[in-house]
């Protein structure tokens, strides 16, 4: 198949009738035979489409009351909004464009709404299907989004976060991994991880495999934000990391090989594998945010139909108890509804995992009421945590407060001029608290103009944004210190935010997030400059 060939889908028609009567502005449709949702903006005589589903968590739009000039519409998830005259997000500003969909005009002047698919890559060099053994290909979780593959003689393990906190103490553990899981990352083949998060690039976990097999091979992709930026900071000797691009097929062995793709949510950062092993079954993980509906998901399971589906890499707990609160709040999806959401309205079969549990794939193929094709832990395993090492990573945290550096009030300037992130009209309060962010009597306290990148001593007369946001002194100094990127206090729970008026500012926070510079701040030539 030619690389750039391309397959159409028709996803709605329109009789000449319902083409006469589009109104001007938006018009709003649903395929009744397929259920999906569909935007058509008429100006005049041009015609723009495309599909009605936000491009952060999938949700529906409807009309945006806001909208005096019918040009917008609003997500009923999360009020992102998008103006359909030109498929640009409003809100978060500067953020994305929505995919637009071909638009066709039959001979009666009939309506089609067309989808060009590009192939798809994993199509390429197609492997004809074998039978597989009983025990051949094994999947183990571990916890959280780690799995260990066995494939025939070989083995396979992603995304290892198997010790410490991820997003500087946020989140931690809530699964106990197998006592033997350090034994088996070192026993691997080759480890896949997918993106940068902490809770899947765990620099404890791997500390504690480079101490043991330094040469180990590491895949990840050709990421704009390389997976391993951190790494010569991080202090972690790993000598074997193999960074690959997007689409193509790694070859391990005769039978096996994977494919590394874009997330199609965080293209910039994100990836997700397909594994093939000698039948063309295909683990392809899909990185989505864990508060996307059940019935969302539901039905994402039941449209892709796969022999099993798992739901996993949501298994964190706020156990630090300075986070009760977040704790309490923030409830997350249950994975046992899930499934049985799931079961109702496909007839895909499910596993919720326990650490140390084996699927047996070559028999859930061959019969998926086969009992001893998913095997559990034994009676009396532990499975939840229930202790976790809190002193010794928090004192890494904690060292930080007293640095040198947060003597002088001038490592505000040069912290953000390393940054490099301005010309963009928004303000922000910084403001350093305690553990539950009451404002720190002895913290720093400082507003940030972005447009000209200053320091003022009281908010600006001019129009503007203006975000409030508190963090925790011992996290937002070592995240300043080290250079490292703010998902530890936006994704960790860290902070406390207010926005006036409630926008995301996409840019400003996709900077902090994705786009700091690869190395530190130079703080030594900074102290320097101070003497």
């Amino acid at each position: 198949m030619d690389n750039k060939e391309q397959a159409a889908e028709i996803l709605l028609s329109l009789t000449p009738l319902e083409v006469g009567g589009l109104k001007e502005g938006i018009n709003f449709f649903r395929n009744k035979s397929s259920g999906k949702n569909y935007i058509l903006y008429k100006d005049k005589n041009h015609l723009r489409a495309c599909k009605n589903m936000c491009k952060h968590q999938g949700g529906l739009f409807i009309k945006d009351i806001e909208d005096l000039v019918g040009r917008s519409v609003r997500c009923t998830k999360h009020n992102w909004k998008l103006d359909v005259s030109t498929m640009k997000y409003i809100n978060p500003p500067g953020s994305f464009c929505q995919d637009e969909l071909v638009i066709e005009m039959d001979e009666n002047n009939g309506l089609l709404l067309i989808e060009l698919n590009p192939p798809n890559p994993w199509d390429a060099d197609p492997h004809p299907p074998e039978d597989l053994a009983f025990g051949e290909v094994q999947i183990t979780y571990l916890t959280h989004a780690c799995m260990d593959l066995k494939l025939g003689d070989k083995k396979m393990i992603f995304d290892p976060w198997l010790t410490g906190p991820a997003f500087a103490r946020g989140w931690w553990l809530l699964h106990e991994p197998p006592s033997d899981w350090l034994e088996r990352l070192c026993q691997a083949d080759l480890i896949y991880i997918s993106h940068m998060h902490s809770d899947h690039l765990s620099y404890p976990t791997l500390k504690k495999l480079a101490d043991r097999r330094p040469n180990i091979p590491i895949y990840v992709g050709n990421t704009e934000r390389p997976v391993f930026w951190n790494l010569k900071q991080s202090g972690v000797p790993l000598t074997n990391i193999h960074v690959v691009p997007f689409g193509t097929w790694q070859k391990v062995d005769q039978n096996l090989r994977f494919m590394i793709l874009m997330d199609g949510v965080h293209p910039e950062m994100d990836t997700c594998i397909i594994v093939e092993y000698k039948e063309e079954w295909k683990a392809q993980f899909i990185k989505t945010e864990r508060k996307k509906l059940l019935n969302y998901k539901a039905q994402l399971v039941k449209d892709l139909q796969p022999r099993i589906y798992c739901p996993f890499a949501g298994y964190f707990v706020e156990s630090h108890p300075s986070d009760k609160y977040i704790k309490e709040t923030n409830t997350k999806n249950d994975p046992n509804e899930l499934n049985n959401l799931i079961k109702k309205i496909s007839n895909v079969s499910t596993w919720t995992p326990q650490p140390g549990a084996v699927l047996d794939l070559g028999r859930m193929l061959k019969d998926p009421t086969d009992s001893k094709s998913i095997i559990n832990p034994p009676s009396g395993t532990k499975i939840y945590k229930d202790s976790w090492d809190f002193e010794s990573y928090l004192k890494t945290l904690n060292d930080a407060i007293e640095d040198e550096i947060f003597l002088r009030s001038s490592w505000i300037k040069e912290y953000f001029t390393w940054a490099g992130f301005k010309n963009y009209n928004l303000v922000i309060r910084m403001i350093e608290t305690d553990e539950d962010f009451n404002t720190l009597p002895t913290g720093y306290n400082y507003l940030v103009d972005f447009l000209d990148l200053s320091f003022p001593a009281e908010r600006p007369s001019r129009d503007h944004p203006y975000e409030e946001i508190r963090s925790r002194v011992g996290v937002i100094r070592h995240v300043v210190k080290h250079g490292l990127l703010w998902d530890d206090l936006y994704i960790g729970f860290q902070t406390r935010l207010q926005r006036d008026p409630d926008i995301y500012h996409h840019l400003f926070w996709n900077h902090f997030q994705i786009k700091l510079p690869l190395t530190p701040p130079n703080w030594k030539s900074f102290l320097m400059q101070q003497v």
